[in-house]
């Protein structure tokens, strides 16, 4: 039985659920409260007439309210933030803090590389310098450290969640080869023992019948005791409980930790191992590579029963295109023509991606 997940009900509790209900109130209350804060000021502030210091207003309204996006489109925030405050320091020349672009700076810096931060931050700085006019250095040059640890701060939050992935990566392939030697050594031993009593008995079969019968006894003796190692080994690495749809919610709680924030919705209904199991390796790859290859800040997982077919939708907000998801793709699709399903995918004529899958509930697993 598929257990919901993803969307609180009544009956959430524990830590997570109000860690995301917190964030998700933070991502509402920041850009609402910045652009409140830097549009009264404007008003408050501005030494023009209310014909010039309302549309400045709402443009610095329209800056923090671009906030909201600060996570999916950081490099498109950043820009609006930088043009808002130029508007509002030329307005209003006592708003000495760019409070949207400071917000956005961090944002940027958390999720794009220094290629895209540093120069955002030298705009920001830019901007931030036409404080020198109508107020004091000192008050300048802190605006600008202000800046300058905000975007540090954002690149360590990245450079963390790069060196997690990383250190993810190589204890997989160190555990990959850990397994190869093991696997290799219980393998080679094995069928060395095989090989060399198999030459025995062909030396002695029509002379000695009787060791020739020995040594088969001992090559049976030693395939049953290898095929034994091999299922030890394997049932470490790949335990008998296999991962289902039960189990989204392990799966994208690391996703939402990098920084994609996945909205999943279920349809309670009783699954084959097989299809359950097949299902929840297509949202896998999906997600994956939304995470990878999109860069998307967004994606949503629906999972229906659709008169004895469970239908599948994974949608993002990223860039779209196919690159780097052919791979993924061809094996989603494989796996679910083994259960008479099908997988479609393709970019969305809105912008994003989607993959889309049909598997027949009447499989055997």
């Amino acid at each position: 039985m598929i257990a919901p997940t993803g969307t609180p009900g009544p009956k959430s509790s524990g830590i997570i659920p109000d860690v995301r209900r917190l964030r998700q109130s933070f991502d509402v209350v920041v850009p609402a409260l910045v652009g409140v804060l830097v549009a009264f000021t404007v008003v408050a502030t501005s030494a023009f007439t209310a014909a010039i210091a309302v549309p400045a207003a709402l443009v610095a309204l329209a800056s923090g309210a671009a906030l909201w996006w600060r996570r999916r489109k950081p490099v498109l925030v950043m820009a609006i933030t930088l043009v808002g405050g130029l508007v509002v320091q030329l307005v209003a020349p006592l708003t000495v803090f760019p409070l949207a672009a400071l917000v956005a700076i961090g944002s940027l810096a958390a999720a794009r590389s220094p290629r895209f931060s540093l120069p955002a931050l030298v705009l920001l700085l830019g901007v931030i310098s036409l404080n020198f006019r109508t107020t004091t250095a000192e008050d300048t040059q802190f605006v600008m450290a202000v800046a300058v640890v905000v975007c540090a701060v954002g690149e360590a939050v990245r450079n963390r969640r790069v060196a997690l992935a990383q250190a993810a990566q190589r204890a997989v392939g160190e555990e990959q080869a850990r397994i190869a030697r093991e696997l290799h050594d219980v393998i080679a031993h094995g069928v060395s023992v095989i090989v060399v009593q198999a030459a025995a008995a062909d030396d002695v079969f029509d002379q000695r019948p009787d060791r020739a019968r020995e040594a088969l006894r001992s090559i049976d003796a030693t395939g049953r005791a290898t095929l034994e190692e091999l299922r030890k080994l394997l049932g470490a690495v790949r335990p008998e409980k296999r991962p289902g749809l039960d189990r989204l919610a392990e799966l994208v709680e690391p996703l939402r930790a990098a920084g994609l924030h996945v909205d999943v919705r279920l349809d309670p209904v009783p699954l084959p191992a097989g299809v359950d199991l097949s299902a929840y390796r297509i949202v896998q790859e999906a997600l994956t590579n939304t995470l990878r290859h999109a860069h998307a800040g967004r994606a949503e997982v629906v999972v229906r029963n659709d008169s004895g077919v469970l239908e599948l939708e994974v949608r993002d907000d990223g860039r779209g295109g196919v690159a780097g998801f052919g791979r993924g793709i061809t094996g989603m699709r494989e796996r679910a023509a083994l259960l008479g399903g099908t997988v479609d995918a393709g970019p969305l004529p809105e912008g994003g991606f989607r993959v889309h899958a049909r598997l027949p509930l009447a499989v055997t697993a």
